[in-house]
């Protein structure tokens, strides 16, 4: 049967979260935080914040899928992106911290059933989470990088 499957990842940030979050949600500049397993990444519509399309191919291992996602902004410390093919969802959540700020990513998906769905709940998740781990370690030093006020 299939299930939710999901992989997360925290790190923190030495800025205000207003600077995170503008630099999250500004997906002209996402290229600087993508690994190599993002691929062909671009704006379809919009740049920054509600509204905004990107498109890119995303591959890990032999896999490879391609993915189109309109983002939301339910709040001003949460960016939602919503695939619009599929059920995946990612979550970027940025609260003060006493260093700056703590961000969390978490990414959700329906999983496939059978023998294919067991070995997706068992290693994509990991595999995800070390992906998201790679762009807030990136993220960090593009946003600590910038002068203050420059978001």
């Amino acid at each position: 049967m299939p299930g939710l499957v999901h992989a997360d990842a925290e790190g923190s940030v030495a800025a205000p979260p207003a600077e995170v979050i503008a630099f999250l949600a500004d997906y002209r500049r996402r290229p600087e935080i993508l690994s190599a397993n993002y691929q062909d990444y671009r704006v379809e519509e919009g740049g920054t914040g509600a509204g905004t399309v990107v498109r890119y191919r995303f591959k890990a291992g032999p896999r490879e899928r391609d993915y189109r996602m309109r983002a939301e902004t339910p709040d001003a410390s949460t960016l939602v992106e919503r695939d619009l093919g599929s059920t995946l969802v990612t979550t970027w959540r940025v609260s003060p911290a006493a260093e700056g700020s703590r961000v969390q990513v978490h990414t959700e998906w329906q999983g496939a059933s059978g023998v294919g769905g067991f070995f997706e709940r068992t290693f994509a998740p990991k595999a995800l989470s070390r992906v998201h781990a790679e762009s807030l370690g990136r993220l960090a030093t593009a946003v600590s990088a910038r002068p203050a006020g420059t978001a």
